[in-house]
């Protein structure tokens, strides 16, 4: 009963993912998207697109690494990636978040649910790179969709789109990049984003 104890107490705790809020907004621009809706629908897109990750790309791995991201933005909070961060402070808080939440589980799941966020987090294995790809990607479809999002509220460039985005996006899923790169041009060109 004490492991189930510990799990349950883990999964409530999980629910406050969903009261997160994002600096990203729904398609249809009606509100901000909130964390839990982002892994969810990010694992989404490693599911479909599956056929963009490289043979040694293992999805079921990819797919739990999409599902415990971001759950550490229940203590450390969203930051988005072109907002103004002290990376260094915002690391020390997502590593804290990471001990506790994770330390919540039972000792195998603990350490083997922190294994899995550790190596999203490091981008080293063909896994992550993948899964790092696939996190990046989903929020320029969605601005494109909307309208640009809040890419005008933070002064985002093509070049900022090609280091913040296009990096870990080439790295991981190229082909996904290259179908992407010239609709954001296109996107930021008609836009005046330039």
């Amino acid at each position: 009963m004490e492991r189930l104890d510990a799990q349950v107490a883990f999964l409530r705790e999980a629910d406050k993912l969903k009261s997160v809020l994002r600096a990203s907004r729904l398609i249809d621009d009606d509100r901000f998207e909130n964390s839990a809706e982002h892994s969810w629908h990010v694992m989404l897109y490693a599911l479909v697109l599956a056929d963009q990750a490289g043979p040694e790309v293992s999805i079921a791995r990819v797919l739990q690494m999409l599902l415990l991201h971001d759950i550490v933005e229940i203590d450390a909070g969203d930051n988005p990636i072109h907002g103004q961060v002290d990376r260094a402070a915002q690391e020390a808080a997502e590593l804290a978040a990471a001990d506790r939440l994770f330390g919540m589980l039972p000792a195998d799941q603990r350490d083997a649910f922190r294994a899995i966020w550790d190596e999203f987090e490091a981008a080293e294995t063909p896994d992550a790179q993948f899964a790092k790809a696939i996190d990046r990607v989903q929020v320029p479809i969605t601005n494109m969709a909307n309208g640009g999002g809040t890419w005008v509220e933070y002064g985002v460039t093509m070049d900022q789109m090609d280091t913040r985005v296009g990096a870990p996006v080439g790295r991981g899923a190229p082909g996904i990049w290259a179908w992407l790169r010239p609709q954001l041009v296109a996107f930021f060109r008609k836009a005046g984003l330039e």
